[in-house]
C-alpha cells in the first residue's frame, strides 16, 4: 500500500493537472489564427455540396473558453485541487461537515438534551420520543436494516426478538454506541467436504429441519468437538460472542441446506459500525428506544 500514499501520487496529480490546463491555453490559443474565408475544408461534404469549412471559433465563443480556464486556475489556488495543496482558502469536506454539524448542534442540541437522562422505557411509550428516534433510525440505520427495520440478508432482522448480541435497553445502547463484530471462522479446510456437509445437516435438525439421520449422528459428534465453544451445547447460541441461536428458525445468512453449508466451510464476519462519533448521547437513547420498540 505505500506507493498509493507516497508524495509522488501528489506532484503527479498537480502535474497532471496543471499541464492540462496549459494544455487547454495552448490549443485555445492556436485556434485564432485566421484564414481566408473558405479557402479550406475539412473534407466533409452532404448534399453534394454542402461543406464543412475549417475556419476559426467566433471571438466570443473563445473568450468564454478562456474564462473557464481562468476559473479554473483561480478555483485550484483557493481549493484544494493539485495534490496535497490544500488551497489558501483552508477548506475541507470535513471541515464544511464539521462545521454544518457543529451549527446543526447549535440549533437542534436543546431539543434532544430533554431526552438525554430520561429512562429508555420510558422514551419507548413516548410518541414524541419515538418519532425522532424513529428520523434517526431513517438517517443512520435504514441502510442496512431496511426502514422498517426488518434487515435482510446477513443485517438483522430487527422486529423479531431475537438478538444476537442481547435485546435490553442497556445492550442496545452498547451496540449502537461502541458498535459490534461478529466472526464465524471458516472450517471448511479443517473439517473438509463430508465433515461440513454432516454438520450442516446437524445443525439444520437443530430448529427441525429436515435433515439425513445418518449425517446428523455424524455431524453431531463434530459439533460437540468444534461448535459448542460459541453456539453452546445445545446450540442456543451465546450473547457475549455474538453466536446466534442455532434451535430457532431465524437465520441471518439463509436457512438452506446450501447458505449453511457456505456459512460453516467459509465463515462470516459482521460489522456493526460504532456510533459514538457520529450520534451523541441523547440521540443514542432516543435511537435505542425506537429500536427497543420494534420488537414490540
Amino acid at each position: 500500500m505505500s506507493q498509493f500514499t507516497s508524495t509522488f501520487w501528489d506532484y503527479y496529480v498537480g502535474i497532471v493537472s496543471a499541464v492540462s490546463i496549459l494544455a487547454c491555453g495552448v490549443f485555445l490559443w492556436s485556434q485564432h489564427v485566421r484564414r481566408p474565408a473558405g479557402t479550406e475544408t475539412t473534407g466533409h461534404v452532404w448534399d453534394e455540396d454542402l461543406a464543412e469549412y475549417n475556419n476559426p471559433l467566433p471571438n466570443w465563443w473563445r473568450w468564454l473558453f478562456y474564462l473557464t480556464i481562468l476559473f479554473s486556475i483561480v478555483y485550484l489556488i483557493l481549493y484544494p485541487g493539485l495534490g496535497s495543496w490544500k488551497g489558501t482558502l483552508g477548506w475541507t469536506q470535513v471541515g464544511q461537515l464539521e462545521e454544518e454539524n457543529r451549527k446543526a448542534e447549535a440549533q437542534f442540541g436543546p431539543l434532544y438534551e430533554k431526552f438525554a437522562k430520561a429512562d429508555i422505557a420510558a422514551l419507548g411509550n413516548d410518541p414524541a420520543a419515538l418519532a425522532v428516534g424513529q428520523k434517526l433510525f431513517l438517517n443512520s440505520c435504514a441502510q442496512c436494516h431496511a426502514s422498517d427495520g426488518g434487515g435482510s440478508r446477513g443485517f438483522p432482522n430487527l422486529t423479531d426478538k431475537d438478538w444476537l448480541w442481547g435485546g435490553d435497553a442497556a445492550t442496545i445502547v452498547t451496540t449502537i454506541t461502541e458498535g459490534r463484530t461478529g466472526v464465524m471462522p471458516p472450517w471448511g479446510e479443517a473439517l473438509g467436504a463430508e465433515g461440513v456437509k454432516d454438520v450442516t445437516h446437524y445443525v439444520m435438525s437443530l430448529s427441525g429441519g429436515a435433515a439425513d439421520s445418518i449425517r446428523v449422528s455424524r455431524g453431531k459428534e463434530i459439533f460437540d468437538k468444534t461448535c459448542v465453544a460459541c453456539h453452546g451445547a445445545e446450540g442456543k447460541g451465546n450473547p457475549a460472542l455474538g453466536a446466534p441461536n442455532l434451535t430457532d428458525r431465524i437465520w441471518l445468512h439463509g436457512s438452506g441446506e446450501a447458505a449453511i453449508s457456505e456459512t460453516i466451510a467459509k465463515g462470516r464476519t459482521n460489522q456493526m459500525p460504532a456510533h459514538k462519533g457520529v450520534l451523541s448521547e441523547a440521540k443514542i437513547r432516543l435511537l435505542a428506544a425506537y429500536v427497543l420498540s420494534l420488537s414490540k
